[in-house]
């Protein structure tokens, strides 16, 4: 039986397994239990471009507990409050939207470490500690946080490398769409320049040791960065899924 502190998305990741994602922005512990058990490793629960708030998030992480995917929460920024409240929930894998360098790294680190590593706010029985029911959890639990942060602009593509070189960053996402955007390609992320860009991008990462991430809705697009070295990769989101889906259903009857 698998230990209930054990990351698992963090410990497929570190045994060399790709893991494939969906985005939730949906804000809906329903909808969010139904793609949790559609066979995905992961999913993203959304609170940087979304409606979900924090108690969104703790129902979705409870509506997964008979999922198989793993939760991973994008936070709306890197406020150590802000991160401090979704560790408490449970939810062990983060992402970090617009890191642009290594100091704005370090601190998004440490905001999910105790003192004296960080300045996580210490609180005795959490849900991540199932209410005082695991009483080793504050001296195991920062080896189980997996930390991702965001690359998403031109100044943090100049800082990449140390940006991943922060001890506590375990995997390096690529945000195509602000990318795209701070490249000169608004709306285009398929735009052949951002894609020679993003593999280069993947390929500087996987250099560093670290895993590389991406989301992505172009199916050939996910194989070719998975060919290229993404580890975490995002391939469509339940919004995606929803509108296209039923605008296609509806296409057919009109």
């Amino acid at each position: 039986m698998t230990d209930i502190l054990t990351n698992r998305f963090k410990a497929a990741l570190n045994a060399g397994q790709q893991q494939i994602g969906l985005w939730c922005s949906l804000a809906s512990p329903i909808s969010t239990e139904v793609v949790a058990g559609s066979g995905f490793d992961w999913l993203l629960l959304d609170m940087e471009h979304s409606a979900n708030d924090l108690r969104d998030v703790y129902a979705q992480v409870q509506s997964m507990m008979e999922g198989s995917a793993n939760a991973m929460v994008r936070m709306p920024s890197d406020e150590p409050i802000a991160i401090k409240r979704i560790l408490d929930t449970g939810v062990q894998s983060l992402m970090i939207p617009n890191i642009d360098d290594a100091d704005q790294a370090a601190r998004a680190v440490a905001a999910t470490r105790y003192a004296p590593r960080g300045v996580r706010g210490f609180s005795q029985a959490p849900r991540a500690a199932r209410f005082g029911r695991i009483p080793n959890y504050h001296a195991r639990c920062e080896a189980e946080i997996f930390v991702a942060v965001q690359i998403e602009s031109r100044r943090a593509l100049d800082n990449l490398e140390e940006i991943a070189g922060v001890e506590g960053v375990d995997g390096v996402f690529i945000g195509p769409g602000d990318l795209s955007t701070s490249l000169g390609y608004i709306g285009q992320q398929n735009h052949p320049d951002v894609v020679a860009v993003v593999e280069e991008t993947i390929a500087r990462i996987r250099r560093t040791g670290k895993h590389a991430g991406i989301l992505t809705a172009n199916e050939d697009l996910a194989h070719r960065y998975i060919a290229a070295g993404t580890r975490f990769t995002a391939v469509g989101s339940d919004m995606g899924l929803l509108a296209r889906t039923s605008e296609a259903l509806a296409a057919r009857f009109r």
